[in-house]
């Protein structure tokens, strides 16, 4: 299978929780309250996890701290895609939204301590 991804996904381990999602014409559903576990990152996006149905199409701010490389990076996520597992939970990809370029070298030194 060729592989299709624009960028490489890195196995991540980082559980984080949702409190509220948005969309741009300021819909807003609050009080979601939704633990999610970050399974892989790329510069791109994350995949996760989450026992929780969120809305395809809406965004959600996020803190991701990166332990090994002591940072973290606030950023904005839009769910653009999900599917119900097996066990009942959903597995969700999202893309980060205007993510300056410049903040690639975060995910190379993230790449490098997983090798």
């Amino acid at each position: 299978m060729i592989e299709q991804r624009r960028s490489k996904r890195i196995p991540i381990k980082m559980d984080l929780e949702v409190s509220s999602v948005f969309k741009q014409d300021n819909v807003q559903v609050t009080n979601i309250n939704a633990p999610i576990e970050i399974k892989d990152i790329s510069k791109n996006g994350i995949g996760f996890v989450s026992a929780s149905m969120l809305p395809i199409g809406f965004y959600f701010n996020s803190r991701l701290e990166f332990e090994k490389q002591d940072c973290y990076l606030n950023c904005v996520v839009q769910i653009i895609r999900q599917e119900q597992l097996e066990n009942g939970e959903f597995s969700y990809g999202c893309e980060f939204v205007g993510m300056a370029s410049v903040l690639d070298y975060i995910f190379e030194e993230i790449e490098k301590s997983v090798e």
